[in-house]
């Protein structure tokens, strides 16, 4: 007979993770067990997970909801860094290498995770190999954003910057709906100011450009790529 933890875990087992997402890409094998590790937990909105600085150092597999990643900036202000949703890894940098943490992590709405002691995280990679290859390929992933997001900051215009951050997130996380695509992350107007590294009223205006052109369609923290090719063209700038 199963404990409750075990027939918890099968169930997880059994959840579908966005397309780009790290759960996404193991082999069944492999995410199963690795599905096994640490504890489940569920968070109500607005939880910090993890503090910038902090010294902790275990993980978190997001089965499900929304974590925002936030860094602190030389002029003291909050910076929306990343999104990271269900089939997401959170803090496994820390896990990896035992350093202060970067950033935090704050929920956005409710989210089940599995929190994941580092001794167990790192046993795990070791005894695992096509895991651990996935984690390294997937904090190479994470530096590559962060290096274009830094390079578009200082050298593209807010359109550019808008539509690649949007190609980015639907190659991640899109959902696909009919011949359209949902961005698959519950955004607010701020919070994807934030992420483009603008003013919220030029990303407004950018945004109600690319809605005339019948290029993306919003709603209440929801975007729908209409014309991925256009959004693309624009992203290239």
């Amino acid at each position: 007979m199963r404990t409750g933890e075990e027939a918890v875990a099968l169930s997880d087992r059994t959840l579908r993770f966005p397309t780009g997402s790290f759960l996404a890409g193991l082999p069944p094998k492999a995410c199963s067990a690795l599905l096994a590790l640490g504890t489940l937990k569920e968070y109500d909105p607005d939880t910090v997970l993890l503090h910038e600085g902090d010294s902790s150092t275990h993980a978190f597999l997001l089965l499900n909801g929304c974590v925002k990643i936030t860094g602190t900036t030389p002029d003291g202000q909050l910076a929306l860094l990343a999104i990271r949703v269900g089939g997401d890894l959170v803090g496994e940098l820390a896990a990896m290498d035992g350093q202060p943490r970067i950033a935090t992590a704050t929920t956005a709405g409710r989210v089940r995770a599995r929190i994941v002691a580092q001794a167990e995280f790192r046993r795990f990679l070791t005894e695992t190999p096509e895991v651990a290859l996935a984690a390294s390929s997937n904090v190479a992933v994470k530096l590559r954003w962060a290096t274009r997001r830094r390079i578009d900051f200082g050298s593209r215009e807010v359109r550019v910057r808008l539509a690649r951050v949007l190609v980015e997130l639907s190659a991640s996380y899109g959902v696909p709906a009919g011949p359209d695509v949902e961005l698959g992350v519950s955004l607010s107007q701020p919070e994807l100011a934030a992420l483009v590294g603008a003013a919220e009223p030029t990303v407004h205006r950018a945004l109600a450009l690319l809605r005339r052109e019948d290029i993306v369609e919003t709603g209440y923290r929801s975007l729908r790529i209409r014309d991925r090719l256009r959004l693309a063209a624009v992203a290239e700038g």
